[in-house]
């Protein structure tokens, strides 16, 4: 089955958005790992400030009250820096769902900082006889502290050891993903790179290259299969040089492999103003507006698309797109197009030209002549209701 180079660089494209997604939850990793040492570095420093702030030497009272106010500010500040950094943690908040727990212990070591800064104020402004008492009720404050400090930075350690983990896990997701699509896309831009020097080299043979892309084999339809379509001559109306119904049926038996994943459209379109019976024009104009309305039609072409002249007053166009509603677009484009045509008929009289038409999705079970049979009922309605529209199945039914 044939690759479409399209698919292959959307394929790409979402390869590229993956890992760079990839790249950014790493780097957000990185920092909040940064972080998590941080906040170790923050609860170390807040235990030593408060082991400093317990032994201060009380014989210079002055200047023990002095470092008291300090580091008693100090140690505020630090709880601070613990609150911030975990603003960002997003791990901790959004993915292992510790917020709680860890504000928990963050208004815990406030309250056991606040309590030890008030035990500390008291011992270094107590009097003698009270000294021994305020002595053990800092005592107690600090080593309540220091152990809840101890038991943050072990939950911080557990909390690290988690998100290694979950690290780890996208680590190994990440390189047996980037491992499997580096070798698949390898291998389809290698097909496309032959593809590409096959179609360019002036020697290339259909003998000796298997085309692997839709886009190359519909290239090289173009540059080789349609030119020796259109050399035979019982191929083509000889009046607008596009294909007549022996045309029609060689061309689409050749492309109808061409992009099997789309909607393949089929309309019949018949000019408005004149019809074999009733020829209001003479032969030379007529076949002039033929011609030109052949050519408009030509100019909404693509190389999987077939047109023929399939009547005297129809023409036959068969698309081939990713949506029906593109489909349907395009062919009203053409319409459209048709109707801004100009011509000028005896007199000088400005001449305008409509066409009505059939439009319908022919399915993959349905042969082609079936479906064109199925297309001319709907341009048998057509022609009894408004002009210059494209009508489909849904508009019999609908009026």
């Amino acid at each position: 089955m044939k690759s479409s180079i399209k698919n292959i660089f959307k394929n790409i494209s979402s390869f590229m958005t993956f890992a760079l997604i990839v790249a950014t939850i790493s780097v957000l990793f990185t920092f909040e790992q940064n972080n998590s040492f941080k906040k170790i570095d923050i609860l170390n420093t807040h235990k030593a400030i408060a082991l400093s702030l317990y032994e201060l030497d009380k014989k210079d009272l002055e200047l023990a009250l002095i470092h008291f106010n300090g580091k008693s500010t100090e140690l505020r500040h630090q709880i601070e820096k613990l609150h911030n950094l975990y603003e960002y943690d997003i791990i901790g908040n959004y993915i292992l769902g510790n917020s709680k727990e860890y504000h928990t212990q963050i208004e815990k070591l406030t309250a056991l900082t606040r309590t030890f800064n008030t035990q500390a104020n008291q011992y270094y402004k107590s009097l003698e006889e009270t000294q021994k008492e305020s002595h053990e009720s800092l005592k107690d404050s600090f080593k309540n502290l220091n152990n809840h400090i101890s038991s943050m930075i072990f939950k911080n350690i557990e909390y690290d050891n988690k998100k290694f983990q979950l690290l780890q896990m996208l680590a190994i997701f990440t390189f047996v993903i980037v491992f499997i699509f580096t070798f698949w896309f390898q291998r389809r831009l290698r097909k496309i790179y032959k593809d590409i020097t096959f179609l360019y080299s002036p020697k290339n043979s259909s003998a000796n290259h298997e085309l692997h892309t839709i886009e190359a084999d519909a290239i090289f339809l173009r540059l080789n299969k349609r030119a020796v379509s259109k050399t035979d001559p019982t191929n083509i109306d000889p009046i607008t040089g596009i294909n007549n119904n022996k045309g029609l049926e060689s061309s689409y038996s050749e492309k109808k492999d061409i992009k099997k994943d789309n909607f393949t459209a089929i309309t019949i379109l018949k000019v408005d103003n004149f019809s074999k019976t009733d020829r209001a024009f003479p032969q030379e104009l007529t076949q002039n507006m033929l011609k030109k309305i052949a050519y408009t039609i030509s100019l909404f072409e693509q190389v999987t698309d077939v047109i023929s002249r399939s009547d005297y007053n129809q023409f036959t166009i068969i698309l081939s797109r990713q949506t029906k509603e593109q489909a349907f677009k395009e062919i009203d484009a053409i319409r459209q197009s048709i109707s801004e045509l100009k011509f000028t008929g005896q007199a000088n009289k400005e001449i305008q030209l409509t066409v009505s038409g059939a439009f319908i999705i022919k399915p993959n079970s349905v042969t082609l002549s079936n479906s064109i049979d199925d297309a001319k009922i709907i341009l048998e309605y057509a022609k009894k209701h408004d002009k210059n529209k494209i009508y489909q199945k849904r508009d019999m039914i609908n009026v």
